[in-house]
């Protein structure tokens, strides 16, 4: 891993190494924020930033959006074009850290991009410009009021309600959800537990 400063630097190596050390890192599933969100709005364009082996992007494709996934990480990528069938799914090498997307899509999707404070609102306010005016930016990432919250190896990476919503202006975006949402997930242990998850869902205006 790649550090500075005790933090991890979440650049192509990392992410390569990352998915180079499992034949697949994920469970091919779709989030299910997303499944229960995107399942409530109108198809059209979509960007999953962040697709790892396309898990998001499939469902998303398979629910009538046109997709483009983005990741860092070239081998995610070659496994998520690998798996994606007969869908149309558009796939993009991007540095996340750093691409500013060139087109606007209906509906923008980050689930689980924990960054350092100092990147993350950067990161969010360049994926919220490619959401187009009526669209949906959604975004998701792991409580810091998780029980187990305090265990977390990174906890500055961990991001509330208020560190996404105080991003967007009112008068641009309305919030159409805001919430910690309670997961079933397990403890360190392995033991079944209940996990928190932060949901904001937001609309352009």
């Amino acid at each position: 891993m790649h550090t500075h400063d005790e933090q991890p630097v979440f650049d192509q190596p990392f992410w390569d190494n990352l998915y180079t050390e499992q034949a697949q890192r994920w469970s091919g599933n779709a989030n299910p924020v997303l499944i229960a969100e995107a399942s409530k709005l109108t198809p059209g364009t979509a960007l999953d930033i962040g697709s790892g082996e396309g898990g998001d992007a499939r469902w998303l494709t398979d629910h009538g959006w046109t997709t483009t996934g983005a990741d860092i990480s070239e081998v995610a990528i070659e496994r998520a074009r690998a798996h994606q069938g007969e869908r149309s799914i558009e796939w993009l090498h991007r540095d996340l850290l750093e691409w500013e997307p060139e087109k606007q899509y209906d509906l923008v999707t980050a689930h689980f991009f924990q960054l350092p404070p100092h990147q993350l609102g950067p990161a969010f306010t360049r994926f919220g410009n490619a959401v187009s005016p009526g669209g949906h930016l959604l975004i998701v990432g792991h409580s810091p009021h998780d029980a187990i919250a305090s265990q977390h190896k990174h906890g500055d990476m961990l991001f509330d309600v208020d560190t996404i919503t105080q991003l967007f202006d009112a008068t641009e975006w309305t919030a159409v959800v805001a919430e910690d949402r309670v997961r079933p997930g397990v403890d360190p242990d392995g033991s079944p537990a209940e996990r928190a998850d932060t949901v904001v869902l937001l609309r352009r205006k």
